[in-house]
């Protein structure tokens, strides 16, 4: 970081650290990871989940096919907006193949060797997307072999079809190949030892309402700074804070510190000195020419997560808050 206010300094009165919401305030704003059974497909386990914690919107990040189970990201409130971006996540498969004959262990470890790097995936008959040829990036892994039945492990860019890879699988082989299980063992940087059962989800908020025990609900409830780690930051003073959040950029005045090396065109988290995330922007310098300017934008938000009344307005009325 580069720091360029070592002053700067947060009001006690206002915000707070993130993991300090109330439990209200993480359903307004906040994720949770599921452990998606078999049988129900991913928008039915979301409308589950919805009712179980009482919230309007629910969204996941990540469609399970009704026969698969494991990791699904669900978004609450304004979580719901970086949906696109928990889409986009690498994803993690194990699964079980089951061939129409025995397997050569060497040959269909040469197959799934064959089967990383840019392959093409084509989406079945089945799918909701539009059939079209299409390459995604693979790593895959052959686990064990046991008769006609196999354990593979695939790690692929999300929209990723892993019947698709099991058809191919066969292709190679020179006979049919089925997918007979599918658990998504990891999405991004969510991994299968964080996620919960709907049971689990149902307890720990029971525990909450009836019992007013909050320590399962906090742990299964994650505020929406946990989405957005992987992206560089740059920290804003409170001031600057409230003017982003009525829908102003960023200007030089308002930072208290900045990741380096960041380029024009680079996407950031703009977040406040309690780490309270206020927005995702889009740089319009590199961080090492901010240090040198005295005013000026620095970057534009593309959404503002930060609700307008966290903060108190430190412009006049008839002033813009760009102005800060």
């Amino acid at each position: 970081m580069i720091i360029l206010d070592a002053d700067a300094k947060t009001s006690p009165a206002h915000g707070c650290i993130p993991s300090e919401r109330s439990i209200e305030q993480l359903l307004e704003g906040g994720m949770v990871v599921i452990d998606k059974p078999a049988g129900p497909n991913s928008h039915q386990v979301s409308a589950w989940a919805r009712d179980i914690l009482g919230v309007e919107k629910l969204g996941h990040g990540g469609t399970l096919d009704p026969f698969a189970t494991g990791v699904l990201v669900l978004l609450a409130g304004r979580s719901m907006r970086l949906t696109k971006k928990v889409l986009s996540h690498d994803k993690t498969y194990v699964g079980v193949i089951r061939g129409s004959r025995n397997f050569d262990a060497e040959v269909l470890g040469r197959a799934v060797t064959q089967l990383s790097g840019q392959v093409y995936n084509v989406p079945p008959e089945i799918s909701a997307v539009k059939i079209q040829v299409r390459s995604r990036q693979m790593q895959t892994r052959l686990i064990e072999v046991d008769g006609r039945d196999a354990a593979i492990e695939v790690t692929c860019e999300a929209g990723t079809y892993i019947r698709t890879f099991a058809r191919d699988l066969g292709l190679l082989i020179g006979h049919p190949v089925e997918l007979k299980e599918l658990r998504r063992t990891q999405s991004g940087r969510f991994k299968e030892p964080q996620s919960i059962t709907l049971q689990d989800l149902k307890d720990a908020i029971w525990l909450w309402q009836e019992k007013g025990e909050e320590v399962a609900i906090r742990r299964i409830l994650t505020p929406i700074e946990s989405l957005v780690q992987d992206l560089p930051k740059i920290v804003v003073k409170d001031g600057a804070a409230a003017a982003i959040a009525h829908g102003a950029p960023l200007m030089r005045p308002g930072i208290a510190s900045i990741s380096d090396n960041l380029e024009r065109g680079d996407k950031v988290r703009l977040v406040t000195l309690k780490e309270e995330l206020v927005a995702l922007a889009t740089m319009h310098t590199r961080s090492e020419m901010v240090a040198e300017m005295k005013e000026g934008e620095i970057a534009r938000p593309d959404a503002v997560f930060l609700p307008p009344e966290t903060y108190p307005r430190t412009w006049k009325k008839n002033d813009s808050p760009a102005d800060l």
